[in-house]
């Protein structure tokens, strides 16, 4: 049974840990706020974007003619998956839920002998998936230092993919990430990105479509940026699913660490009852032996 010196050190201790997980909540509640806004602003000029180069490619989807990021290699075989995550701890599930999605999908390509490359955007992904897949990783990218995200963070990456495509060192591209629903929902998402997939159903609402400039200049254009659009919208979501998880996770640690307190807080005064009903026990003996 631990003394009651014990019992007190660690009460304190778990009241220290609750400051710091009630300040990690309440920050993760203010940097929440501002990473939403960042999403749910950037969801309608996604959604647009994503409407209009629907409409500029559907003419041109299956034409030989057609920009490689449209047409693609004509192969499957190698497939690299941008898994990103957060740079920081401590948000639940948040991480986990991804790379267990990235893990099912890249067993499931290697069970058809499918190729996989790893591209890690985010150091907590990166770790968990080492041990196991360390071998397929080709890249990493650290976000660590930046405070605010922009377009040029997610064009850099956009980039690099580019090029690796048209050197020919894969033939699809899939992002997986989180969308953020709300501070308890956050859903894994795996999205594919090259070459650029292209909705069947894009021209449904019918009507002529004049081009100007000409359809492959704007698709030299639309395409690629396409591609950065996609990974800046994911990045932001992932910003705001990182938050919700964190506030969550850190809500229900403060509330688990106040139970932890009021239990050893029971065993401490009933301890110290105790301590004193043996005192008085000894007093009154000893006063009777007298």
């Amino acid at each position: 049974m631990p003394s009651l010196k014990d019992l007190k050190m660690r009460i304190d201790s778990v009241k220290s840990t609750r400051k710091i997980t009630k300040a990690m909540q309440m920050v993760a509640a203010a940097k929440l706020r501002r990473a939403q806004d960042a999403a749910e602003a950037a969801r309608p000029y996604t959604e647009r974007f994503a409407a209009v180069l629907a409409k500029v490619a559907e003419t041109a989807k299956g034409s030989d003619d057609a920009p490689l990021l449209l047409r693609g290699t004509g192969s499957d075989q190698v497939h690299m998956l941008v898994v990103m995550t957060s740079e920081r701890g401590l948000c639940g599930g948040f991480n986990s839920s991804i790379v267990k999605t990235a893990r099912n999908k890249i067993d499931e390509l290697r069970a058809k002998g499918k190729t996989v490359k790893i591209l890690t955007v985010g150091k907590k992904g990166r770790e968990q998936l080492k041990r196991e897949y360390g071998d397929l990783f080709v890249d990493h990218v650290d976000l660590s230092e930046i405070k605010t995200l922009g377009f040029a963070n997610a064009k850099a990456i956009a980039v690099d993919l580019l090029s690796r495509f048209e050197a020919g060192e894969f033939d699809v591209a899939t992002l997986f990430y989180s969308t953020f629903e709300s501070v308890i929902s956050q859903i894994p998402q795996a999205q594919q990105i090259i070459p650029t997939p292209v909705p069947d159903t894009a021209g449904a609402d019918g009507g002529v479509v004049d081009f100007e400039p000409d359809q492959e200049e704007i698709l030299a254009e639309l395409l690629p940026t396409g591609v950065a659009t996609a990974i800046f919208s994911a990045l932001l979501e992932n910003a705001a699913s990182e938050q919700g998880a964190r506030m969550s996770a850190m809500d229900n640690a403060t509330r688990n660490a106040g139970d932890m307190i009021d239990g050893l807080t029971i065993q401490y005064n009933r301890s110290r009852q105790a301590v004193i009903t043996n005192e008085l026990i000894e007093i009154i003996s000893g006063a009777e032996a007298l």
